[in-house]
C-alpha cells in the first residue's frame, strides 16, 4: 500500500441492512456502480458482511458493506443476523434500505432503535419506487429510489457526503505534538515478523503525518539507534518505537528527549487513551488462575517469537509471578463474553476503525473488564510507562 493511499481502516465505513428481499444489494449496487452484491429474488442471498473499499464520487474513499437480511430464519439465518448485527461494532453511517410498496416492518424499527442507541448516522432508502403511483415527499433522514431503474440513488450519495462532512474528525495520529521543523526518530526493529520489503501500516501513517506537519522523519533499526542519535546535529522532539524495543531503546534514549510507541499513539489515536491507561493498573492485580484476552485487529501468520501469542504471555508471567491463563483472538473474532476475562489488552487497533474500537471498549466497559492495549502493558512491564506517556501530560497526572 503506497502512503498516498487511504487505508480501510481510515474510510469511513458504509452499511447497508435491511429486511430480505427489500432489495438491499441492488440499492448497493446502484450506488456503487459495480455489481458488488450478489442479487437474487430468493431470500437470504447475502449470507456474510460484504465489505469493498472503493472511491465513490462525491463520497470519496469509503469502504461499503452488504450486510445479511436482519429478518433471517433458522439455525443459520441466526448465525446471519449475528453477523449482520456485529457489522454495527464498525459501521459509521448506516442505510436502512425499506421496501417502500410493503413498508417499514418491525425489523427495519427495532434497527432504528439500535442506530439510535449506538448513536450511529442513518438514512432510510425507500427502495422499488418504481411500484408506487407516486412517492411521498422525503425527509432529512430518509429518501425514495429505485435500484431498477436508478431514480433516488443521486440524492441518496447526496445524504451520505452531507452527513461523512459533518462527522469528519480532525484528529492527528502525531503531528498535534509537533512544532514545524522538529525531527522525529522512528525505530523500526526489522524481524522476522516484518513484512518483507515494506513498512507496516503504523509506521507508514506515523512517516505521513510527521511529514504533513511539515517536520522531518529519521527511521532506524533498534540496533543502529545510539549511532543514529550521535549522527544529529539537532536533538529530536520524540523518539516513537516499536513497543517489542521499549526496554532497549528506553535505555539508548537520553531523558530530555520525549519517547513513546506505535501502539500508545494509535491508543490515543483510535480509542479512549485514559481508559486504556487505567486498564494497564488490573496488570499489578492479577492472580494465579484468572484468564487475559490478548486481542489483535488484524489476522497475520503467528510466528516463532510472535507478540501477541509468544513474548506479551512471557513478559506479563515475568511481572506479575502469577500462573495466568491466556486466550487468543484475531481479527473480527473479538469474543462475545468477556465476563470471564480478568483484563483484556488490545493490540493499537491499525487495521480497525475508531468506532471498532470503540466498541470494543464498551463492550469491555459493560462486561465490568478492565481493557488495555500492547503499548501500555509492555511499558508498564518494562518500567517505562510514566515516560512513555510523557507527551500527553493530561495522562501523566492519572499515574500514581
Amino acid at each position: 500500500m503506497g502512503l498516498n493511499e487511504t487505508v480501510a481502516a481510515e474510510r469511513p465505513h458504509i452499511s447497508f441492512f435491511g429486511v430480505r428481499n427489500a432489495g438491499k444489494s441492488s440499492v448497493v449496487n446502484a450506488v456503487t456502480g459495480q455489481d458488488l452484491a450478489v442479487v437474487s429474488d430468493v431470500k437470504g442471498t447475502t449470507t456474510d458482511p460484504v465489505k469493498k473499499t472503493m472511491e465513490l464520487l462525491p463520497l470519496g474513499p469509503v469502504v461499503i458493506v452488504d450486510t445479511p437480511g436482519i429478518d433471517d430464519e433458522g439455525a443459520l439465518g441466526g448465525e446471519r443476523v449475528k453477523k449482520a448485527k456485529q457489522a454495527l461494532g464498525y459501521t459509521d453511517i448506516a442505510v436502512l434500505v425499506v421496501d417502500a410498496d410493503r413498508g417499514m416492518t418491525e425489523y427495519d424499527r427495532d434497527l432504528i432503535g439500535e442506530f439510535e442507541s449506538r448513536r450511529v448516522p442513518f438514512v432510510v432508502a425507500y427502495n422499488k419506487t418504481d411500484l408506487l403511483d407516486s412517492a411521498p415527499e422525503a425527509d432529512e433522514k430518509s429518501v425514495y429510489v429505485s435500484a431498477k431503474d436508478g431514480r433516488g440513488i443521486y440524492e441518496l450519495k447526496e445524504k451520505l457526503a452531507h452527513i461523512i462532512a459533518e462527522t469528519e474528525r480532525d484528529k492527528r495520529l502525531v503531528a498535534d505534538l509537533l512544532e514545524p521543523g522538529d525531527t522525529v526518530v522512528l525505530v523500526v526493529p526489522i524481524d522476522s515478523a516484518a513484512p518483507k520489503g515494506r513498512l507496516i501500516l503504523p509506521q507508514q501513517q506515523a512517516i505521513r503525518d510527521i511529514l504533513e506537519a511539515g517536520c522531518t522523519a529519521v527511521v532506524c533499526r533498534d540496533t543502529e539507534l545510539s549511532a543514529t542519535l550521535s549522527s544529529l546535529s539537532k536533538r529530536p522532539r520524540l523518539v516513537i518505537t516499536d513497543s517489542q524495543a521499549f526496554g532497549s531503546v528506553s535505555k539508548a534514549v537520553p531523558e530530555d528527549i520525549m519517547l513513546t510507541s506505535f501502539s500508545i499513539l494509535f491508543a490515543r489515536y483510535k480509542g479512549e487513551l485514559g481508559a486504556l491507561l487505567d486498564g494497564v493498573s488490573a496488570l499489578d492485580r492479577l492472580s494465579d488462575g484468572d484468564t487475559v484476552l490478548i486481542s489483535e485487529g488484524c489476522t497475520h501468520h503467528r510466528q516463532c517469537d510472535d507478540i501477541g501469542t509468544v513474548k506479551l504471555p512471557r513478559w506479563i508471567g515475568e511481572h506479575t509471578k502469577k500462573h495466568i491463563n491466556f486466550e487468543f483472538s484475531s481479527g473480527t473474532g473479538f469474543p462475545e463474553e468477556l465476563s470471564r476475562y480478568a483484563l483484556i489488552i488490545h493490540c493499537g487497533a491499525c487495521m480497525l476503525n475508531e468506532r471498532e474500537m470503540m466498541s470494543r471498549l464498551g463492550r469491555a466497559r459493560e462486561a465490568g473488564v478492565p481493557m488495555t492495549n500492547y503499548g501500555m502493558t509492555i511499558a508498564h512491564v518494562h518500567g517505562v510507562l510514566r515516560r512513555s506517556l510523557e507527551p500527553f501530560p493530561d495522562m501523566l497526572a492519572k499515574i500514581k
